[in-house]
């Protein structure tokens, strides 16, 4: 039983800080009336196509 309350309190508290992270950015890209793709513009949007490779598999980005 110690090691449910153990994964519960290890998982749980990563779910919330992702919420809470979610939650902050969501606010903030709202107030100041940003979207995501305005966001990758103003860091060089062509930076970011081509093809990438994430969590073992490659993607292409457009």
């Amino acid at each position: 039983m110690t090691a449910l309350y153990t994964a519960i309190l290890y998982f749980g508290s990563f779910l919330v800080i992702g919420w809470v992270g979610k939650l902050v950015l969501t606010r903030w890209m709202r107030r100041r009336g940003a979207t995501l793709s305005e966001v990758n513009d103003q860091f060089g949007g062509s930076a970011g196509k081509g093809r990438r490779f994430l969590l073992g598999f490659w993607r292409n980005e457009s």
